[in-house]
C-alpha cells in the first residue's frame, strides 16, 4: 500500500448557519456542528485508505467559542495517524465574519474511523508520513491517546503504554 501525506487526506466543507441550525441564543446547535465534523473527517478518512469507512470513536471535542447564526463555518479535516486498520482524523473548525473576513479558529475535534471491506469488516489502511511540525505533532499525540483509549477499554494494560509511560518519565 502507497503511503499518504496529510496534505493528500485534507477535507474541506464550508457551510452557513441559517435559522434551522441554531438554539434560541442564535448559536450554532452542538450536534449539527458534531454533524458537519463527521462528514467532514469521514471524507478525509475515506480519501487516504480509498475504502468505506465508518466513525469508531468521537475522542474529543471542544466547543471553545459559540458560532452565531449567519457565520461561515470551514471544517478542515486531516488524517492525523493511521494504525493498523483505523485512522485518527483531526478537525479545525474556523469561522468567517462575514463583514471582515477575518477567520477565527472556535472549535476542533478529533475523530476515529476504521476502514472497512463490503462485509463491514475492518482493512488494513495505508501509512500516513507527516511532513510538518504540527502533523509531526498531532501524529506524536495520537499514539498517546490511542494507548489511553485501549486502556480504558480494557484491551491494554497500563504498564504496556509505552507513549504514556513516557510523559510521566520526563
Amino acid at each position: 500500500m502507497k503511503s499518504k501525506t496529510p496534505k493528500e487526506t485534507l477535507a474541506v466543507l464550508t457551510e452557513i448557519v441559517l435559522p434551522n441550525d441554531t438554539n434560541t441564543l442564535g448559536n450554532l446547535m452542538g450536534g449539527r456542528l458534531l454533524h458537519w465534523m463527521d462528514i467532514a473527517a469521514a471524507i478525509s478518512a475515506q480519501r487516504h485508505c480509498k475504502r468505506v469507512v465508518v466513525t469508531a470513536s468521537v475522542n474529543n471535542v471542544a466547543f471553545k467559542s459559540p458560532i452565531k447564526l449567519g457565520d461561515v463555518v470551514t471544517l478542515e479535516a486531516k488524517v492525523s495517524r493511521a494504525f493498523t486498520t483505523s485512522m485518527e482524523v483531526f478537525i479545525d473548525v474556523w469561522v468567517e465574519d462575514h463583514r471582515t473576513g477575518e477567520k477565527i479558529k472556535c472549535n476542533e475535534a478529533i475523530y476515529t474511523f476504521v476502514a472497512v471491506d463490503q462485509m463491514g469488516n475492518p482493512i488494513e489502511v495505508p501509512v500516513l508520513v507527516p511532513e510538518t511540525d504540527e502533523e509531526k505533532k498531532r501524529s506524536e499525540g495520537a499514539l498517546r491517546r490511542r494507548q489511553l483509549s485501549l486502556i480504558l477499554a480494557g484491551k491494554m494494560k497500563p504498564e504496556e503504554a509505552s507513549e504514556l509511560k513516557a510523559l510521566f518519565q520526563q
